[in-house]
Protein backbone atom coordinates (compact mmCIF):
# COMPACT_ATOMS: atom_id res chain seq x y z
CA UNK A 1 0.00 0.00 0.00
CA UNK A 2 1.39 3.57 -1.08
CA UNK A 3 0.91 6.54 1.13
CA UNK A 4 0.66 9.84 -0.03
CA UNK A 5 0.91 13.47 1.72
CA UNK A 6 -1.28 15.73 1.10
CA UNK A 7 -0.40 19.35 -0.58
CA UNK A 8 -2.19 21.64 1.94
CA UNK A 9 -0.49 25.13 1.43
CA UNK A 10 -0.09 27.30 -1.79
CA UNK A 11 2.57 27.35 -4.41
CA UNK A 12 4.95 28.75 -2.20
CA UNK A 13 4.93 26.44 0.07
CA UNK A 14 4.17 23.67 -2.51
CA UNK A 15 8.21 22.55 -3.10
CA UNK A 16 8.98 22.71 0.13
CA UNK A 17 6.05 20.79 2.00
CA UNK A 18 6.93 17.68 -1.24
CA UNK A 19 10.16 17.57 0.12
CA UNK A 20 9.04 17.07 4.02
CA UNK A 21 6.55 14.55 2.68
CA UNK A 22 9.72 12.81 0.90
CA UNK A 23 12.04 13.28 3.84
CA UNK A 24 9.03 11.51 5.88
CA UNK A 25 8.88 8.17 4.19
CA UNK A 26 5.85 8.94 1.54
CA UNK A 27 5.37 7.41 -1.42
CA UNK A 28 3.66 10.15 -3.28
CA UNK A 29 2.33 13.88 -2.98
CA UNK A 30 -1.49 14.92 -3.95
CA UNK A 31 -3.06 17.90 -4.57
CA UNK A 32 -6.87 18.82 -4.47
CA UNK A 33 -8.95 21.37 -6.31
CA UNK A 34 -9.66 23.69 -3.49
CA UNK A 35 -8.27 26.95 -3.54
CA UNK A 36 -5.75 26.64 -5.90
CA UNK A 37 -5.19 24.99 -9.00
CA UNK A 38 -3.89 21.59 -8.69
CA UNK A 39 -2.14 20.79 -11.85
CA UNK A 40 0.05 24.25 -10.79
CA UNK A 41 0.74 22.86 -7.24
CA UNK A 42 2.10 19.75 -8.41
CA UNK A 43 4.31 21.67 -11.02
CA UNK A 44 5.96 24.02 -8.07
CA UNK A 45 5.73 20.82 -6.13
CA UNK A 46 7.95 18.25 -8.34
CA UNK A 47 11.29 20.08 -8.09
CA UNK A 48 11.36 19.65 -3.85
CA UNK A 49 10.63 15.63 -4.63
CA UNK A 50 12.33 14.12 -7.37
CA UNK A 51 11.46 11.00 -6.57
CA UNK A 52 8.01 10.57 -5.39
CA UNK A 53 4.31 9.91 -7.42
CA UNK A 54 2.82 13.02 -7.48
CA UNK A 55 -1.01 13.25 -8.70
CA UNK A 56 -4.72 15.25 -8.26
CA UNK A 57 -7.24 13.84 -5.97
CA UNK A 58 -9.28 15.37 -7.39
CA UNK A 59 -8.44 17.97 -10.54
CA UNK A 60 -12.62 18.82 -11.54
CA UNK A 61 -13.19 17.61 -15.16
CA UNK A 62 -16.13 18.95 -16.19
CA UNK A 63 -14.84 23.01 -15.28
CA UNK A 64 -12.04 21.86 -18.76
CA UNK A 65 -12.13 20.21 -21.61
CA UNK A 66 -10.98 17.19 -22.14
CA UNK A 67 -8.31 18.71 -24.34
CA UNK A 68 -7.14 21.25 -21.27
CA UNK A 69 -6.36 18.41 -19.06
CA UNK A 70 -4.68 16.44 -21.77
CA UNK A 71 -2.03 18.93 -21.72
CA UNK A 72 -1.88 20.08 -18.37
CA UNK A 73 -1.62 15.67 -17.23
CA UNK A 74 1.14 15.01 -20.35
CA UNK A 75 3.16 17.96 -19.13
CA UNK A 76 3.18 16.42 -15.88
CA UNK A 77 3.85 13.06 -17.15
CA UNK A 78 6.55 14.76 -18.61
CA UNK A 79 7.79 16.82 -15.95
CA UNK A 80 8.20 13.75 -13.07
CA UNK A 81 9.40 11.11 -15.70
CA UNK A 82 5.72 8.96 -15.84
CA UNK A 83 5.08 9.34 -11.83
CA UNK A 84 2.05 11.40 -12.27
CA UNK A 85 -1.75 9.96 -11.98
CA UNK A 86 -4.72 12.11 -13.49
CA UNK A 87 -7.25 11.80 -10.62
CA UNK A 88 -10.60 13.26 -11.69
CA UNK A 89 -13.90 14.14 -10.37
CA UNK A 90 -17.01 15.42 -11.66
CA UNK A 91 -18.43 17.90 -8.81
CA UNK A 92 -21.64 18.04 -8.09
CA UNK A 93 -24.48 20.35 -10.60
CA UNK A 94 -24.65 23.60 -8.56
CA UNK A 95 -20.97 24.09 -8.59
CA UNK A 96 -20.43 22.98 -12.40
CA UNK A 97 -23.32 25.45 -13.52
CA UNK A 98 -23.01 27.91 -10.84
CA UNK A 99 -19.28 27.96 -9.95
CA UNK A 100 -17.77 27.25 -12.97
CA UNK A 101 -20.32 28.09 -15.67
CA UNK A 102 -19.87 24.92 -17.35
CA UNK A 103 -22.60 22.36 -18.71
CA UNK A 104 -23.76 19.74 -16.60
CA UNK A 105 -25.55 16.15 -17.95
CA UNK A 106 -25.32 12.90 -17.09
CA UNK A 107 -22.43 12.85 -15.08
CA UNK A 108 -21.39 9.07 -15.32
CA UNK A 109 -21.90 9.03 -19.09
CA UNK A 110 -19.89 12.28 -19.44
CA UNK A 111 -16.88 11.28 -17.36
CA UNK A 112 -16.95 7.77 -19.31
CA UNK A 113 -16.83 9.73 -22.74
CA UNK A 114 -14.30 12.35 -21.23
CA UNK A 115 -12.01 9.87 -20.10
CA UNK A 116 -12.28 8.12 -23.91
CA UNK A 117 -11.51 11.26 -25.30
CA UNK A 118 -8.19 12.01 -23.26
CA UNK A 119 -7.64 8.52 -24.80
CA UNK A 120 -7.67 9.67 -28.07
CA UNK A 121 -5.89 12.74 -27.69
CA UNK A 122 -2.68 11.34 -26.04
CA UNK A 123 -3.02 7.98 -28.26
CA UNK A 124 -2.75 10.84 -31.15
CA UNK A 125 0.33 12.96 -29.60
CA UNK A 126 1.94 9.36 -28.55
CA UNK A 127 2.27 7.59 -32.04
CA UNK A 128 1.09 9.90 -34.37
CA UNK A 129 -2.28 8.59 -35.21
CA UNK A 130 -5.14 10.81 -36.54
CA UNK A 131 -7.12 12.26 -33.65
CA UNK A 132 -11.31 11.68 -34.71
CA UNK A 133 -13.08 11.61 -31.56
CA UNK A 134 -16.49 12.73 -31.98
CA UNK A 135 -18.62 11.43 -28.78
CA UNK A 136 -21.94 12.87 -27.51
CA UNK A 137 -20.66 15.13 -25.32
CA UNK A 138 -16.98 16.02 -27.03
CA UNK A 139 -15.86 16.38 -30.09
CA UNK A 140 -11.99 16.62 -30.61
CA UNK A 141 -10.95 16.09 -34.71
CA UNK A 142 -8.18 18.70 -35.17
CA UNK A 143 -4.82 18.05 -34.23
CA UNK A 144 -2.14 19.47 -35.97
CA UNK A 145 2.09 18.79 -35.71
CA UNK A 146 2.73 22.35 -34.08
CA UNK A 147 0.32 22.13 -31.65
CA UNK A 148 1.06 18.34 -30.70
CA UNK A 149 3.91 17.57 -27.57
CA UNK A 150 4.91 15.01 -29.05
CA UNK A 151 5.51 10.93 -27.45
CA UNK A 152 6.48 10.30 -24.00
CA UNK A 153 8.91 7.30 -23.17
CA UNK A 154 6.78 6.66 -19.93
CA UNK A 155 3.61 6.86 -21.75
CA UNK A 156 0.07 8.71 -21.23
CA UNK A 157 -0.63 9.04 -17.67
CA UNK A 158 -2.80 6.50 -15.40
CA UNK A 159 -6.51 7.91 -15.06
CA UNK A 160 -8.14 7.68 -11.98
CA UNK A 161 -11.32 8.57 -11.56
CA UNK A 162 -13.40 9.70 -8.10
CA UNK A 163 -16.63 8.38 -7.66
CA UNK A 164 -19.60 6.95 -4.41
CA UNK A 165 -22.40 6.38 -6.70
CA UNK A 166 -22.57 3.10 -8.49
CA UNK A 167 -22.72 4.26 -12.11
CA UNK A 168 -20.19 6.49 -11.73
CA UNK A 169 -17.99 3.41 -10.09
CA UNK A 170 -18.82 1.06 -12.97
CA UNK A 171 -17.86 3.64 -15.52
CA UNK A 172 -14.15 3.87 -13.06
CA UNK A 173 -13.97 0.07 -13.61
CA UNK A 174 -14.88 0.38 -17.33
CA UNK A 175 -12.42 2.91 -18.74
CA UNK A 176 -9.82 4.39 -16.07
CA UNK A 177 -6.71 2.53 -14.20
CA UNK A 178 -8.29 3.03 -10.51
CA UNK A 179 -10.50 4.66 -8.37
CA UNK A 180 -10.74 7.19 -5.74
CA UNK A 181 -13.40 6.72 -3.12
CA UNK A 182 -14.56 9.18 -1.13
CA UNK A 183 -13.34 9.52 2.61
CA UNK A 184 -17.36 10.30 3.09
CA UNK A 185 -17.33 6.35 2.59
CA UNK A 186 -17.51 3.53 4.77
CA UNK A 187 -15.39 0.20 4.74
CA UNK A 188 -19.03 -1.47 4.32
CA UNK A 189 -20.09 0.77 1.74
CA UNK A 190 -17.06 -0.35 0.05
CA UNK A 191 -17.11 -4.33 0.28
CA UNK A 192 -20.62 -4.08 -0.45
CA UNK A 193 -21.64 -1.42 -2.82
CA UNK A 194 -18.54 -0.21 -4.37
CA UNK A 195 -16.14 -2.82 -5.53
CA UNK A 196 -18.87 -5.10 -6.93
CA UNK A 197 -19.63 -2.20 -8.98
CA UNK A 198 -15.79 -2.29 -9.63
CA UNK A 199 -15.76 -5.39 -10.95
CA UNK A 200 -19.04 -4.60 -12.90
CA UNK A 201 -17.78 -1.74 -14.94
CA UNK A 202 -14.37 -4.15 -15.34
CA UNK A 203 -16.81 -6.66 -17.04
CA UNK A 204 -18.14 -4.22 -18.78
CA UNK A 205 -14.55 -2.70 -20.05
CA UNK A 206 -13.70 -6.26 -21.14
CA UNK A 207 -12.43 -7.95 -18.18
CA UNK A 208 -8.69 -7.59 -19.11
CA UNK A 209 -7.40 -9.75 -16.08
CA UNK A 210 -3.67 -7.77 -17.22
CA UNK A 211 -5.40 -4.90 -16.11
CA UNK A 212 -3.68 -2.92 -12.93
CA UNK A 213 -6.78 -1.37 -11.31
CA UNK A 214 -5.56 0.61 -8.01
CA UNK A 215 -8.28 1.71 -5.32
CA UNK A 216 -7.15 5.19 -3.15
CA UNK A 217 -8.93 5.08 -0.07
CA UNK A 218 -8.20 8.07 2.66
CA UNK A 219 -11.04 7.70 5.47
CA UNK A 220 -11.56 10.71 8.03
CA UNK A 221 -9.12 10.20 11.46
CA UNK A 222 -10.30 10.80 14.98
CA UNK A 223 -7.13 11.13 17.04
CA UNK A 224 -5.30 13.00 19.93
CA UNK A 225 -2.35 12.93 22.83
CA UNK A 226 -5.30 13.29 25.32
CA UNK A 227 -9.03 13.34 26.12
CA UNK A 228 -9.32 16.83 24.88
CA UNK A 229 -7.64 16.88 22.09
CA UNK A 230 -9.60 13.40 20.79
CA UNK A 231 -12.71 15.42 21.76
CA UNK A 232 -11.54 18.43 19.60
CA UNK A 233 -10.66 16.25 16.90
CA UNK A 234 -13.88 14.52 16.55
CA UNK A 235 -15.97 17.48 16.64
CA UNK A 236 -14.19 18.74 13.28
CA UNK A 237 -14.68 15.07 11.81
CA UNK A 238 -18.64 15.25 12.81
CA UNK A 239 -19.06 18.46 11.02
CA UNK A 240 -17.34 17.68 7.84
CA UNK A 241 -19.28 13.98 8.02
CA UNK A 242 -22.26 16.03 8.25
CA UNK A 243 -21.51 18.19 5.74
CA UNK A 244 -21.14 15.99 2.98
CA UNK A 245 -23.99 13.52 4.59
CA UNK A 246 -26.38 16.95 3.87
CA UNK A 247 -25.24 16.01 0.03
CA UNK A 248 -28.65 13.93 -1.75
CA UNK A 249 -25.46 12.72 -4.23
CA UNK A 250 -23.85 11.04 -1.20
CA UNK A 251 -27.06 9.23 0.45
CA UNK A 252 -26.75 6.41 -0.71
CA UNK A 253 -23.88 5.57 2.09
CA UNK A 254 -26.59 6.84 4.50
CA UNK A 255 -29.28 4.34 3.43
CA UNK A 256 -27.01 1.68 3.16
CA UNK A 257 -26.95 1.72 6.67
CA UNK A 258 -30.37 2.76 7.65
CA UNK A 259 -29.78 6.56 8.03
CA UNK A 260 -30.77 7.47 5.09
CA UNK A 261 -33.90 10.17 6.88
CA UNK A 262 -30.97 11.80 8.45
CA UNK A 263 -29.77 13.54 4.83
CA UNK A 264 -33.04 15.74 4.91
CA UNK A 265 -32.37 17.05 7.95
CA UNK A 266 -28.73 17.89 7.57
CA UNK A 267 -29.58 19.49 4.35
CA UNK A 268 -32.30 21.67 5.96
CA UNK A 269 -29.68 23.07 9.00
CA UNK A 270 -27.14 23.50 6.34
CA UNK A 271 -29.56 25.85 4.14
CA UNK A 272 -29.86 27.92 7.15
CA UNK A 273 -26.12 28.12 7.44
CA UNK A 274 -26.43 25.99 11.09
CA UNK A 275 -23.06 24.46 10.45
CA UNK A 276 -22.14 23.28 14.05
CA UNK A 277 -25.81 22.33 14.64
CA UNK A 278 -25.44 19.74 12.01
CA UNK A 279 -22.05 18.01 13.53
CA UNK A 280 -24.17 17.67 16.45
CA UNK A 281 -26.39 15.11 14.57
CA UNK A 282 -23.72 12.89 14.11
CA UNK A 283 -23.61 10.05 16.55
CA UNK A 284 -20.62 7.91 18.06
CA UNK A 285 -21.91 4.89 15.86
CA UNK A 286 -21.67 7.31 12.58
CA UNK A 287 -18.63 8.51 13.69
CA UNK A 288 -17.19 5.42 13.73
CA UNK A 289 -18.40 3.84 10.58
CA UNK A 290 -16.44 6.93 9.08
CA UNK A 291 -13.59 7.80 11.04
CA UNK A 292 -11.00 5.93 12.47
CA UNK A 293 -11.26 6.48 16.09
CA UNK A 294 -7.74 5.98 18.21
CA UNK A 295 -5.01 7.97 20.60
CA UNK A 296 -2.27 9.36 18.75
CA UNK A 297 -0.05 5.78 20.05
CA UNK A 298 -2.63 3.35 18.82
CA UNK A 299 -3.23 5.36 15.68
CA UNK A 300 -1.07 3.61 12.89
CA UNK A 301 -2.47 0.08 13.73
CA UNK A 302 -5.81 0.95 13.90
CA UNK A 303 -5.52 2.98 10.95
CA UNK A 304 -3.97 -0.01 8.75
CA UNK A 305 -6.56 -2.30 9.73
CA UNK A 306 -8.99 0.35 8.57
CA UNK A 307 -7.60 0.66 4.74
CA UNK A 308 -5.72 -2.77 4.38
CA UNK A 309 -7.12 -5.41 1.96
CA UNK A 310 -9.12 -2.18 0.86
CA UNK A 311 -6.86 0.29 -0.77
CA UNK A 312 -3.91 0.28 -2.49
CA UNK A 313 -3.00 3.74 -1.86
CA UNK A 314 -3.93 6.13 1.06
CA UNK A 315 -3.35 9.77 1.59
CA UNK A 316 -2.49 9.59 5.48
CA UNK A 317 -1.97 13.11 7.47
CA UNK A 318 -1.06 13.28 10.99
CA UNK A 319 -2.49 15.50 12.99
CA UNK A 320 -1.79 19.05 13.67
CA UNK A 321 1.51 19.48 16.02
CA UNK A 322 2.97 16.48 15.12
CA UNK A 323 6.83 17.43 14.04
CA UNK A 324 8.69 15.95 10.92
CA UNK A 325 10.36 13.14 13.29
CA UNK A 326 7.14 12.00 14.60
CA UNK A 327 5.79 12.08 11.19
CA UNK A 328 8.20 9.91 9.90
CA UNK A 329 7.52 7.02 12.59
CA UNK A 330 3.90 7.34 11.82
CA UNK A 331 3.98 6.61 8.36
CA UNK A 332 6.53 4.12 8.85
CA UNK A 333 4.47 2.07 11.74
CA UNK A 334 1.36 2.49 9.24
CA UNK A 335 3.20 1.09 6.51
CA UNK A 336 4.86 -1.94 8.75
CA UNK A 337 1.43 -2.91 10.41
CA UNK A 338 -0.18 -3.17 6.83
CA UNK A 339 2.53 -4.91 5.23
CA UNK A 340 1.79 -7.23 8.27
CA UNK A 341 -1.75 -7.60 8.12
CA UNK A 342 -1.28 -8.52 3.98
CA UNK A 343 1.06 -11.27 4.58
CA UNK A 344 -1.24 -12.88 7.54
CA UNK A 345 -4.36 -12.45 5.73
CA UNK A 346 -2.35 -13.99 2.48
CA UNK A 347 -1.02 -16.96 4.96
CA UNK A 348 -4.73 -17.22 5.96
CA UNK A 349 -6.10 -17.19 2.27
CA UNK A 350 -3.37 -19.79 1.64
CA UNK A 351 -4.49 -22.37 4.78
CA UNK A 352 -8.05 -22.14 3.37
CA UNK A 353 -7.32 -22.89 -0.01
Amino acid sequence: MKIDAFLRGGLAEASAEAAAAQASGYDGVHSAELGHDPFLLLGQAVGGAPGLEFGTSIAIAFARSPMTVAYSAWDLQALTGGRFYLGLGSQVKAHIERRFSMPWSRPAARMREYVLALRAIWQSWQDGSKLDFDGEFYRHTLMTPMFSPGPLASGPPRVLIAAVGEEMTRVAGEVADGLIAHSFTTRRYLEEVTLPAVRAGLARGGGDAEKEFELAYTPFVVTGADEESMAASAAVARERIAFYASTASYRGVLELHGWGDLQISLNALARQGKWREMGGLIDDGMLGAFAVVAPLDELPAAYARWVGGLADRTGFTPPDGVDADATAELVAAVRTTAAELAVSGSERAGKSA
